[in-house]
């Protein structure tokens, strides 16, 4: 499924802001405003000598503090673009932190992990969980934790590294995965699923087969829709590590290569995920998703995520 930041590479338009505003900040703080402390140091002086030559020639004056203050003030008086870029570099700076190395929001835009998240879904995604990274060029530069199976992971897609992917983890580097007759094994262990009453769909209006799944010890639910098959063998595209997979009409079996990740959306017959494009390298891991924050048709689905 993908999700939409704004503006596309947002990251990268922060950054740049951050830059140009900081670059002036600076500036202004080392040089321009000394540049300004000195000429108002000079129209004062020049000021005070005139107010000086016309006292002794016996002319009074009255308010020469005020009249100096506001020679003061409108000499050091920061530039219109100045005052902004210095305003807004502080908070631009923060948010970039915030949402480079902390918290990300985004916005769930299409259906492939319902009923876990539906569409209009605001959500956090932790950036720091599964290690420390670059902003802009993803680099992980301090490993914390692994993903592991029944997260709910952000990831840059394979296919186009400029949209960020959502799904959820089934299987870690050297996991051997079969998907028949839309159930899952694990390593040669099936799956446990409990049935749960069925779901109607908001987009189609039709009601799919919903169950919880316990993906080695973490339950979820998923959703099956009964008419679709098992896997559309015409949808499969070439992908690295394909020869890692094998497929029948039936479903397929993949073993997990090593620095890689198989995913799939829980509504199982409207996801477009590993299956059909591959394994998930972990450089383009983003973050794991961790909370709804909001969704402004209903306020209730707010609360973590599972």
């Amino acid at each position: 499924m993908t999700m939409q930041s704004i503006l596309g590479n947002f990251a990268l338009i922060l950054f740049v802001l951050m830059v140009i505003t900081g670059i002036i900040w600076v500036l202004d703080v080392f040089y321009l405003s000394k540049q300004r402390r000195a000429s108002a140091d000079r129209a004062l002086a020049e000021y005070d000598s005139r107010i000086a030559v016309s006292t002794a020639n016996g002319i009074r004056h009255d308010g020469n503090a005020e009249k100096r203050a506001e020679i003061e003030a409108k000499i050091l008086r920061q530039p219109t673009w100045i005052e902004y870029s210095g305003s807004f570099f502080p908070v631009i700076a923060l948010v970039f932190v915030l949402r480079s190395f902390l918290f990300e929001p985004f916005k769930i835009p299409s259906s492939s992990m319902v009923p876990t998240l539906l569409v209009g879904d605001l959500i956090l995604v932790n950036k720091f969980t599964y290690g420390i990274r670059l902003p802009i060029i993803n680099e992980k530069i301090i490993p914390i934790n692994d993903p592991q199976r029944g997260d709910v992971m952000v990831f840059k897609y394979p296919k186009d590294m400029s949209q960020d992917y959502i799904k959820r983890v089934i299987g870690v580097p050297g996991d051997k995965i079969t998907y028949e007759n839309k159930r899952l094994t694990v390593n040669g262990k099936p799956v446990t699923y409990a049935g749960l009453d069925d779901y109607l769909d908001d987009e189609s209006l039709v009601y799919k087969k919903q169950y919880r799944e316990s993906l080695t010890g973490v339950e979820h639910r998923i959703l099956n829709d009964e008419r679709a098959p098992t896997l559309n063998l015409s949808d499969v595209r070439d992908f690295p590590h394909k020869d890692a997979c094998t497929y029948t009409y039936d479903g397929f079996t993949c073993v997990v290569p090593a620095g890689n990740y198989f995913m799939m959306g829980d509504n199982r017959d409207n996801s477009a995920d590993s299956r059909y494009w591959g394994f998930v390298p972990d450089k383009n891991i983003v973050g794991k998703a961790v909370a709804v924050w909001m969704n402004l048709s209903n306020p209730r689905r707010i609360g973590g995520i599972q």
